[in-house]
């Protein structure tokens, strides 16, 4: 049916989150017979990319410098702290365009299962930021999942002796729903009822 390079192709794209061996075998077939307006500009932005991103050093966001451009953003309200799981979830928040503080990017949450643990997550530099920034707010927007209330929980645990307002995104996060899969009408009702934690 194929050969090579485009079997390759097919299993480097089946690896993508919500592809599976069909929708790559339709993909790679799609950028196959439209090479020049699809795979081209598509390859050339995949090296481009692969050269230039790398993560924020304040933050954990992606970007093409060592500071992202919402941390570079001087109108940004330095005060306020977003803190997500991931990347995909701070790309969610911003979609909905209703955040104009900063953030941070634990990458991951606690889980027994998966023997992570506190160490494994960038609660460190979240204390140092807390420290060094003048923050007034934290805002904890993990999903609404086991590990992500455990983790939010730890969080407010470990800047009790802050005195600063600890608080979690409330209504419209389903119980089991994660930020990324969230519409931007459903973040925006969840970032204005958050509630305090501590």
């Amino acid at each position: 049916m194929s050969s090579g390079p485009l079997d390759e192709l097919i299993g480097l794209l089946a690896r993508l989150p919500g592809l599976g061996p069909r929708s790559a075998r339709r993909a790679a077939l799609a950028l196959v017979q439209k090479r020049r307006v699809l795979l081209e500009p598509l390859a050339e932005a995949m090296t481009e990319v692969a050269r230039t991103a790398r993560e924020c050093l304040i933050c954990g966001n992606i970007g093409t410098s060592e500071r992202c451009d919402i941390c570079s953003d001087p109108k940004r309200d330095g005060s306020t702290i977003c803190v997500v799981e991931s990347v995909a979830d701070l790309w969610a928040m911003e979609r909905a365009q209703v955040f104009r503080g900063r953030y941070h990017v634990m990458g991951g949450t606690l889980s027994a299962l998966d023997g992570i643990g506190p160490e494994d997550l960038n609660l460190p530099r979240l204390a140092e930021r807390i420290a060094q920034d003048g923050v007034t707010e934290v805002i904890l927007a993990l999903g609404a999942t086991v590990d992500g209330q455990t983790t939010a929980h730890y969080i407010a645990d470990m800047l009790a002796d802050r005195g600063i307002p600890v608080t979690s995104l409330a209504q419209g996060v389903p119980v089991g729903g994660e930020l990324d899969y969230l519409d931007d009408g459903t973040i925006t009702a969840a970032l204005s009822a958050r509630r305090q934690m501590r």
